[in-house]
């Protein structure tokens, strides 16, 4: 990636001084998209009451899991036409500027208590994340130089970002749900996302030079868009493709907190405290249990940091994938104590007369996130150290796409819970995720072969 002075020389604690507009940007974005998800599968699975704010479509959790799964696929796919679209024609930073319009229209509009305006407002969601998601995280790949080792670092810091505003939005967002009604919930997601798009108008002075298309005339990349891809190109190709898979499997596990567990969380788990908080009372709301992986990760995220870089100090094996597919393993081993968590409930027929205790929700929040922070911001580094310039912006497209492939399969997977049992479905993700995570390990040397050395220049 290019960047140019400005960039480099307005730093803060040793950071560009755009990686921190970039931050605020996501957090904002994040905290729309996170607030609303918080609420979306309890909304559709709300019984209809006629004139009551807490009314929903009364979807079935079946019809509610697959369209959950459909939605969040759609969601990322469109990154891969958001990034294209950005590379070939328009740039990075206008795509986000784009997608950051889409989406305040598409947040704004969902506030509506309408059929016509839930529906046409995720759609412009799905097309708004789709321009602003891949390109925002290339432009931070950007900020840095090839060789500065403070890249991975600058994505722990953005991916802080992004978690305190999924912290934030699903806190917020699903304690007005709860009180107020839906749709309010749904407009305060709105608010935070206009709020982020003017925090990026501001900070464009803070960019410039980033971001940029590469095919204009000032561009200093200008003739690597019609220059074919070398042979260590197109190993380090197949090797980003290679690693999407670890993706759809971490997400496809992941991602059952937006849908299986959320609505485990409704309906079995035993939600009521000893004492009253503001707000909400005796009983915490279940899209509040949506916070907990975003709060541990501003908890953790400077902490799994730190031991990665010192572990590499160490002259230990710190690859990217290395520690994606540990990452893997440790968020697996959260799914054991949802497994335990499901031996707590005691059904009669279709009526919960005992459930679990919210100890063991926690903890699993607690390994996902250990092994989403292995996994997640160290991708995303990865990425743009190996994607060649001129597919930057669609490489992180594909790469988003992945997750969202992560998320159909976290719906389907989920719905298996309708036949099979929550233990059963908990139990096997959990082993599934643990031998695919030491497969992927037993395979690193010939994968690391095939990078030629792309992070022994980025370190």
């Amino acid at each position: 990636m290019t960047t140019n002075s400005l960039a480099q020389e307005k730093t803060i604690f040793g950071h560009p001084a755009g990686l921190y507009i970039l931050f605020f940007v996501e957090m904002w974005e994040r905290f729309s998209y996170y607030g609303m998800r918080a609420i979306l599968t309890l909304f559709l699975a709300a019984p209809i009451i006629m004139d009551d704010p807490q009314s929903g479509y009364g979807w079935t959790n079946a019809e509610t899991l697959s369209f959950y799964g459909t939605y969040t696929m759609f969601v990322y796919l469109m990154s891969i036409p958001g990034g294209w679209i950005a590379d070939k024609f328009i740039g990075q930073k206008k795509a986000v500027m784009l997608g950051g319009l889409l989406l305040c229209f598409g947040h704004g509009i969902l506030a509506v208590d309408a059929e016509w305006a839930f529906f046409t407002g995720l759609i412009l969601i799905v097309v708004g994340v789709g321009f602003l998601k891949p390109n925002i995280s290339t432009m931070v790949g950007g900020l840095y130089k090839k060789g500065d080792n403070k890249r991975d670092t600058g994505f722990y810091i953005f991916y802080m970002g992004i978690n305190i505003g999924a912290f934030l939005g699903a806190l917020t967002v699903g304690a007005v749900a709860a009180k107020y009604g839906w749709h309010y919930g749904f407009g305060l997601a709105g608010i935070g996302m206009a709020i982020g798009q003017l925090v990026y108008i501001y900070g464009l002075k803070y960019l410039e030079g980033v971001g940029e298309f590469i095919g204009s005339e000032k561009s200093p990349d200008k003739d690597l868009m019609n220059k074919p891809l070398t042979s260590v190109e197109k190993d380090r190709m197949l090797v980003m493709f290679l690693s999407f898979l670890i993706i759809i499997v971490f997400w496809g596990a992941f991602e059952q907190a937006g849908g299986l567990m959320s609505l485990y969380t409704e309906q079995k788990t035993d939600r009521m405290l000893s004492f009253s908080l503001p707000f909400i009372g005796n009983e915490v709301p279940a899209a509040i249990f949506q916070s907990i992986n975003a709060f541990f990760i501003i908890i953790f995220a400077t902490i799994v940091a730190k031991f990665w870089s010192d572990w590499a100090k160490k002259g230990k094996e710190s690859s990217s994938l290395f520690k994606m597919a540990i990452g893997l393993i440790i968020m697996a081993f959260g799914f054991f104590f949802m497994t335990k968590a499901s031996t707590e409930v005691i059904m009669e027929g279709d009526e919960v007369v005992q459930k679990s205790a919210m100890i063991w929700l926690v903890l699993a929040y607690l390994f996902h996130t250990i092994g989403e922070l292995c996994a997640s911001p160290v991708a995303l580094s990865f990425i743009t150290k190996l994607a060649p310039v001129k597919y930057a912006a669609f490489m992180m497209g594909a790469y988003f796409a992945a997750t969202g492939l992560g998320n159909k399969v976290a719906g389907f997977v989920g719905q298996l819970s309708e036949g099979a049992g929550e233990f059963q479905v908990f139990t096997g993700i959990a082993i599934f995720c643990t031998l695919f995570g030491i497969l992927v390990l037993l395979l690193l040397k010939p994968l690391k072969r095939l990078t030629h050395g792309a992070e022994e220049m980025d370190s």
